[in-house]
């Protein structure tokens, strides 16, 4: 699944080629991408055709663009939807769930999702902007208004293990399986860490790992372990080159050459270097 990284590389993409145009048609080609928006995809194809777009916007792995006072089109991208712009008299691909022609008879804009776990949706947004939906989820660490001091002090507050805690979107968004693992590699911490035991430059050292890896994960276009993430111009990540844990089971940590180590976690994988983040002997599994 896209994580913020990738999610942030497709906003900055659709920002650039969609902000400013008016929608002159709009049609779903699939129900189920339109899941989420009570009246049907009728109803939103209906009242996106002569919206203004005015920007694009991100939280953790959701974008939305605004297209009104108090409106906004929002986007969840699941396991393999991709937004992507191009010339709009282009082969439809395979898997197009949604199409959005402009008035000015530019790129169109296109979802594609092969397994049909993405949605989009019309909905209201909250005085600052932020989609309805989305409004419990708390900002990410690459957001203005993501509250660092609060953050620390609600993880060291939590009784549960690190990983699980960088995981709650309640607590912090858009970080993701991939970058959580990256992340604790990073701050020499093992994921089943129970937070309460968390010392402040620990939980401080979680934190920035966090932002130093998304960030790196920016500049790289994001990580693509196959042709299901790829930017609004076709275009694979690189990141995945540089990752130094995540995927590596038995391969040599970059840090110490110990083997990397996997282990069974909520129904996916952790990877960790077992010299340089030791298994703590209480953790939260």
């Amino acid at each position: 699944m896209p994580e913020l990284p990738e999610v942030e590389v497709v906003r900055r993409g659709v920002e650039r080629w969609v902000a400013g145009r008016t929608v002159e048609s709009a049609t779903v080609l699939h129900p189920r991408a339109a899941r989420r928006h009570v009246e049907g995809p009728a109803d939103l194809a209906a009242r996106m055709t002569g919206r203004l777009v005015s920007g694009a916007r991100r939280r953790g792995k959701y974008l939305w663009l605004p297209v009104g006072d108090d409106e906004a089109f929002l986007a969840h991208l699941g396991m393999s939807g991709q937004l992507i712009v191009g010339e709009p008299d282009r082969a439809y691909e395979k898997h197009l769930r949604a199409r959005f022609t402009f008035t000015d008879g530019g790129l169109d804009l296109r979802f594609v999702d092969q397994r049909t776990f993405g949605h989009l949706m019309l909905t209201g947004t909250t005085d600052d902007g932020v989609p309805l939906p989305i409004a419990h989820i708390a900002p990410d660490p690459l957001e203005a208004a993501f509250d660092e001091e609060a953050f620390l002090r609600a993880l060291r507050r939590r009784r549960t293990g690190i990983k699980r805690a960088l995981l709650d979107q309640s607590l912090i968004s858009g970080v993701g399986n991939i970058y959580a693992d990256e992340a604790l590699w990073r701050a020499k911490l093992h994921w089943a860490r129970p937070t309460e035991t968390l010392t402040r430059p620990e939980a401080r050292r979680v934190l920035t790992a966090a932002r130093e890896v998304m960030g790196d994960a920016l500049t790289a276009g994001g990580t693509s372990f196959d042709s299901l993430y790829v930017n609004v111009n076709g275009e694979s990540g690189y990141f995945g080159r540089s990752l130094n844990v995540y995927g590596r089971e038995d391969e040599p940590c970059p840090r110490c050459g110990d083997p990397v180590r996997r282990d069974a976690f909520m129904n996916r994988s952790s990877y960790t270097c077992p010299r340089c983040q030791p298994r703590p002997r209480r953790g939260r599994y």
